[in-house]
């Protein structure tokens, strides 16, 4: 599983910031720490979030909350594919369980295990990076989609649903031999190589 991906710590105690950021380069990982929301998002409005990324994220904070961090990061479309993990105290358990149910990736109470901290940062980088694939792969389907002329939907849209192009002819009132054009324009212009493949690939 790589782990490669960009790490924030957000915690206004220096003492765990900096135990994290030890803990990590115990693992060869990289972190970036901040004292507080505002001044993470200071820096990526000038620093645009390099994915795939993992934000480790104390509960309770002065001034901005991590579960209002939390909030506005979703609320603004911010890096969607990044991961968010909360650290939380004892009595702020319910929230970060509410938090998971909005999409964060997980939970850890203080004290915590290092590692099972560590590993669990290194599965939400690899969730970050799968997330930030299937978006990519996503838009580029959209893109191919687009570049189709409106005969070539319509054909599409019958190899999809499973008709032979005999049937797909008699439907569309075309001949044969153009229902093979617009085959196999539709397969250069959306990168399938087969009618199981193009199905699969609108169904992602």
């Amino acid at each position: 599983m790589s782990a490669s991906g960009s790490i924030y710590i957000i915690d206004d105690e220096e003492a765990i910031r900096d135990a994290l950021v030890w803990l990590l380069a115990s693992r060869d990982l990289s972190a970036n720490a901040f004292a507080s929301a505002e001044e993470f998002l200071e820096h990526i409005r000038t620093h645009p979030v390099p994915l795939p990324a993992c934000l480790v994220l104390d509960v309770r904070m002065e001034a901005m909350s991590g579960l209002e961090l939390f909030d506005n990061l979703r609320n603004t479309g911010i890096a969607p594919d990044m991961r968010v993990i909360f650290l939380t105290g004892h009595g702020n358990v319910p929230m970060a369980v509410e938090s998971l149910k909005k999409g964060a990736f997980d939970f850890f109470e203080k004290p915590f295990n290092n590692n099972r901290l560590v590993d669990r940062i290194v599965e939400a980088l690899a969730e970050s990076r799968a997330r930030m694939e299937a978006r990519v792969a996503k838009d580029q389907v959209r893109d191919r989609l687009a570049s189709l002329t409106t005969r070539e939907r319509e054909v599409m849209d019958l190899i999809v649903a499973g008709k032979l192009n005999k049937i797909i002819a008699d439907d569309l009132g075309i001949s044969m031999r153009t229902v093979e054009v617009h085959r196999a324009n539709i397969f250069a212009k959306m990168g399938a190589r087969s009618a199981v493949e193009l199905v699969q690939m609108l169904k992602a």
